[in-house]
């Protein structure tokens, strides 16, 4: 198979959540002296177009204008599958690979593996990770729903499921052609460290700060 041309994916980052647990929308966090968005562009390094998915509300966060557009959900409130939505809705090109600014340790090799896996077979119509959870090996693999990659031709199915009310991510492993698989061993958990409370940001700046001794 040829090797993928990420210049023509369209990275995606989520930012509309209005962060209630952590006090602030999470578009607004820092990490250091800079704001978390320019943390994420600098440390994936995306070679192909980038696009900033907010909410009304929250919208034009700190870094918004380092990103090539921005796109603004319609509604706030629906949680990231509208943002999945809007993603899929505003992309210049056929695929597009989706995080959210809450996973600050996401970086350029887990985000390219994911469209390669998708691009494995033209079957494909979107790809997630699951996990196992090395801390509690008893816990079922847990379906982690970023980074996913998709391909346009999900739009209507996505919209389909958001009208009907059914918000969850994941739960577009459902549809036909999304294809889950488990995550290379070799892909930390801390991967998947999600900011979602004070106390969250704190421990992922100590790691930063334990690393950098």
């Amino acid at each position: 198979m040829p090797a993928i041309d990420l210049s023509q994916i369209t990275l995606a980052i989520l930012a509309g959540g209005q962060g209630s647990r952590m006090g602030q929308p999470k578009g607004e966090l820092r990490i250091g002296d800079q704001p978390i968005l320019i943390h994420l562009l600098q440390q994936i390094g995306w070679p192909g177009p980038t696009l900033l998915v907010t909410a009304p509300g929250v919208q034009h966060p700190p870094g918004h204008d380092r990103f090539d557009s921005e796109a603004v959900d319609p509604q706030s409130g629906l949680g990231p599958l509208r943002g999945v939505l809007t993603a899929l809705e505003h992309a210049t090109t056929d695929v597009v690979v989706i995080t959210t600014v809450d996973l600050p340790n996401m970086r350029l090799g887990n985000l390219s593996y994911a469209v390669e896996r998708l691009m494995q077979s033209a079957d494909r119509a979107a790809l997630m990770f699951r996990r196992n959870v090395a801390s509690e090996p008893e816990v079922e693999p847990v379906i982690e729903p970023f980074p996913l990659a998709i391909h346009k031709r999900l739009t209507a199915d996505v919209a389909a499921r958001l009208a009907s009310g059914r918000r969850s991510v994941h739960g577009l492993s459902q549809l036909s052609g999304v294809v889950v698989e488990t995550a290379p061993v070799d892909w930390r958990e801390s991967i998947w460290m999600n900011l979602n409370t004070p106390q969250d940001l704190r421990a992922f700046l100590d790691s930063r700060s334990d690393n950098a001794q």
